[in-house]
C-alpha cells in the first residue's frame, strides 16, 4: 500500500524559505499566482471557501488585493478538496463502508458548492483549476479516511491562520459562515476513523482550543503531498 502523503503541520519549520506572499500576489492568472507564491505548481492556501454574503467583485472595487488573494488561496484548496472527494466517490472504493461513502458524497457536494460560489464571486480574477494526482488515496478506504482527516483539519488550521488578515467586513462574514462547516467535516471524518477510541488525540474534539498556521506552513505542507501536479 502506498504511503499517505503527510501534512504534519506542527512539525513544519520553513525558516522563511516560503514567503508570506498573499498580500502582493498577482491573482489575474494562475501562473502569476503560483510564481508569486514561489512554489510552482504546488501552491495552495486557506481551507474552507469563504461562502456567504460576499459582494460581487464586479462592483466591489474597495475590496483590497490581499482579500482577493485570500479568496483565491481558498478557491485553490476547494478545487483540491472537491476533486479529491469526487474522485473517491467515483472510484467506488468507499462502498464497503456506507458511513464513509455517505460522508464523502455529502462533503463532495459541499466542496463543489464552495468552488462554484467562489468562482462566481471572483469572476475573471479566479485562478484556474489545477491538475491533481491523489497518489492512490482515493482508491483505498483506509487511505481515503486518513487523507480526508488530514485535509479537513489542515483547512481549519489554514483558515484560522488567515482570519485576522481579512480586511473586508463582508469577506470576514462569509468566512465566519463556512468555518463551522469545515470544522464539522473534520470532526465527522475523525469520528468515523476513531469512534469508540479513548485516546484524546484522536477524538473528534481533542482540545478546548485550536491554533491557526501561517501561510508558509500551509504552503509547505500542501507542496509536500505532491497532489497538485500542474
Amino acid at each position: 500500500m502506498n504511503d499517505i502523503p503527510q501534512l504534519n503541520l506542527a512539525e513544519i519549520d520553513v525558516d522563511g524559505a516560503i514567503r508570506e506572499t498573499a498580500d502582493a500576489v498577482n491573482t489575474h492568472s494562475r501562473a502569476g499566482f503560483l510564481r508569486t507564491a514561489g512554489i510552482g505548481g504546488a501552491a495552495l492556501m486557506a481551507g474552507g471557501a469563504f461562502a456567504g454574503a460576499l459582494p460581487s467583485l464586479a462592483g466591489a472595487a474597495t475590496i483590497p488585493a490581499s482579500d482577493i488573494a485570500i479568496l483565491n488561496f481558498a478557491l485553490t484548496l476547494e478545487y483540491l478538496e472537491a476533486a479529491f472527494y469526487a474522485e473517491a466517490v467515483a472510484k467506488g472504493a468507499l462502498q464497503s463502508d456506507k458511513e464513509t461513502e455517505h460522508f464523502a458524497t455529502v462533503v463532495a457536494q459541499h466542496e463543489e458548492d464552495h468552488v462554484s460560489f467562489l468562482k462566481k464571486v471572483l469572476g475573471a480574477k479566479a485562478v484556474a483549476t489545477p491538475t491533481f494526482d491523489f497518489k492512490g488515496t482515493t482508491a483505498d478506504l483506509a487511505m481515503f479516511q486518513a487523507t480526508a482527516d488530514v485535509l479537513e483539519n489542515t483547512g481549519v488550521h489554514a483558515y484560522l491562520g488567515q482570519v485576522g488578515n481579512i480586511k473586508t467586513k463582508a469577506v470576514l462574514a462569509g468566512a465566519g459562515r463556512i468555518l463551522p462547516v469545515e470544522a464539522r467535516h473534520a470532526a465527522w471524518i475523525r469520528d468515523i476513523r476513531f469512534s469508540g477510541g479513548t485516546d484524546v488525540t484522536t477524538t473528534p474534539a481533542p482540545g478546548a482550543f485550536e491554533d491557526g498556521f501561517t501561510k508558509a506552513q500551509i504552503l509547505a505542507a500542501v507542496k509536500a503531498t505532491g497532489f497538485i501536479v500542474a
